[in-house]
């Protein structure tokens, strides 16, 4: 199945995208649908590292029966523009859990796009995203949390922070609440800022050289998103990637 109509910056969902790098590799393929069953748990590892000229586009459908979970986690580095969207609907009692990063630089585009849809009582979910762009990059988190009229006791966090090392590059954070029951807890909050300078000055008062500082700081804001990821082999490989994609930026 292959989506037909090219995206327009009318879609919210694509305003910040490079719709014209897309139309060059348009149509793309439709979105892996997954099922959790009832009481299951996945854990899902994403790493988009597509060549530098290349546009990759990764659609996910995410479908929490009762009491099932989900954790994805997502780590956004490659290709001229670069897409993770998921799209999420959460039966009663299940947990969607999202660990994402975005490491840009030149004239990328890299974006996360989710949209949860907590269709029934006492789901919940979690988003933690952290950017670092530098030279003329684009980075964007868009993420939408819909919570249903009968959708009662439901809990769901967002947490979207940028870090811009130039001051061409461009971050746009838009955590996006659409509540309709009464009995909820939903919390979001999004900062953009730059590396800080009393931390910067105290680690080179220490005689840390100014780059070997900038890359310490960076791999404390990125690497802490990836804790959560049970398999050691896999923790230690996606941090590996996410260092070097901080070194070639910086």
């Amino acid at each position: 199945m292959t989506l037909l109509a090219l995206p327009t910056r009318r879609d919210e969902a694509w305003r910040y995208s490079d719709l014209d790098a897309l139309a060059g590799a348009w149509p793309v393929a439709g979105p892996e649908v997954i099922r959790v069953a009832a009481g299951e748990e996945i854990a899902r590892l994403i790493v988009q590292d597509a060549a530098a000229d290349a546009v990759a586009v990764n659609d996910f459908v995410v479908i929490l029966e009762r009491d099932a979970r989900a954790i994805f986690s997502v780590l956004n580095i490659g290709g001229k523009f670069g897409r993770v969207a998921i799209d999420v609907t959460c039966h009663e009692g299940s947990h969607f859990e999202l660990a994402g990063a975005i490491i840009g630089g030149g004239d990328q585009t890299l974006e996360i796009v989710t949209t949860l849809n907590h269709v029934e009582p006492n789901a919940t979910s979690n988003q933690v995203v952290r950017t670092v762009l530098g030279g003329k990059a684009t980075g964007s988190y868009l993420g939408k949390v819909a919570v249903a009229r009968d959708a009662q006791k439901v809990d769901a966090g967002q947490s979207v922070k940028a870090m811009l090392l130039t001051r061409t590059a461009t971050a746009n954070a838009k955590p996006e609440l659409e509540i309709f029951a009464d009995d909820v807890k939903c919390a979001h909050g999004a900062t953009v800022g730059e590396l800080d300078a009393n931390a910067l000055f105290y680690l080179q008062s220490r005689g840390i050289a100014p780059a070997d500082a900038k890359a310490m700081l960076l791999r404390a804001f990125i690497g802490s998103v990836f804790d959560g990821i049970k398999n050691d082999v896999q923790r230690d490989g996606v941090e590996a990637v996410a260092q070097a994609a901080l070194e070639r930026i910086l």
